[in-house]
């Protein structure tokens, strides 16, 4: 565990994230470990590459994957603060086999391209703590539209992705916060979102992510930690008044029994019964909003 309380950097995190010590240890110990995930009984063929993608800030290196035939909606994941690696190249493509045409980017590209996590991190590690952290605290709103702006017009220029359809987007962890910042950044384009157990959507300051939400036309699933509730009770009930304020669906809802990061599946804290019900209502949010 970790006990360098005078971290500054490693404090901005906990909070940002809602982890105690002990959690934020047990998160990243270990991670790495790559659980399978069902495959369905009717997912489509699909065709995968890495990609590179230019952005006013640089190349941004990513995996875009999609049926192999026809055009599909897109979907443009964030990663969490491990970015881009084999679990969410897993997800991307079970997400593509279920008819989206996907793309996963790496948000730290400015810095690094992929992989920019060692295998297994441990934040216990000084150096590694503070590379993964420097790369996290780089990006800021302004980045995080400007990425957005990038990603969805390189999406809307590719033969797989059905232009006459709505963007969907989904983000885990940090990249929760960052799916808000693409549905207000490009509201004519993104007509869903998801964020599971992300960090910082709720904050006081006056770049709060959800303060966007009156600037957005996304329909929204909001998949939130048990132990993330404990410690911000409030943000749900933020988010909800806030997504009714804006006249905008969403399903808010604390995840019973799960910690904070569990839904990849190589985080050590992987829960997979609830990740299932978690992708469960994506595919139904997806279906519903992304027409």
């Amino acid at each position: 565990m970790c006990d360098n309380d005078s971290m500054d950097d490693m404090v901005a995190y906990r909070l940002k994230m809602g982890l105690s010590r002990r959690e934020f240890g047990a998160l990243t110990l270990g991670a790495g470990l790559l659980a399978a995930l069902p495959r369905a009984a009717d997912a489509a063929e699909v065709t995968d590459q890495e990609v590179q993608i230019r952005t006013p800030d640089g190349v941004c290196d990513a995996y875009f994957v999609h049926p192999a035939r026809g055009a599909a909606p897109a979907v443009l994941i964030w990663p969490d603060i491990f970015g881009l690696r084999p679990a969410f190249r897993q997800m991307g493509k079970r997400l593509a086999e279920s008819g989206y045409a996907v793309l996963v980017v790496n948000p730290f590209y400015r810095v690094k391209h992929a992989p920019t996590a060692p295998e297994h991190p441990d934040f216990n590690d000084p150096p590694t703590r503070d590379a993964m952290m420097a790369l996290m605290n780089a990006l800021t709103p302004a980045t995080a539209a400007t990425d957005a702006t990038a990603f969805i017009g390189w999406l809307d220029g590719q033969a797989a992705v059905d232009r006459k359809r709505k963007v969907g987007t989904t983000g885990y962890c940090m990249g929760g916060a960052l799916t808000l910042r693409t549905a207000a950044a490009v509201p004519g384009r993104v007509g869903a979102g998801a964020s599971f157990h992300g960090g910082g959507l709720v904050t006081d300051t006056p770049d709060s992510p959800h303060l966007l939400i009156p600037r957005m036309k996304a329909h929204y699933l909001v998949a939130i930690a048990a132990n993330d509730d404990e410690k911000q009770p409030d943000a749900k009930n933020v988010l909800r008044e806030s997504f009714a304020g804006a006249k905008l669906p969403a399903e808010v809802e604390v995840y019973a029994g799960t910690l904070h990061g569990w839904c990849p599946p190589d985080s050590q804290v992987y829960n997979a019964a609830a990740a299932e019900k978690a992708w469960a209502r994506l595919l139904v949010l997806f279906k519903s909003a992304l027409a």
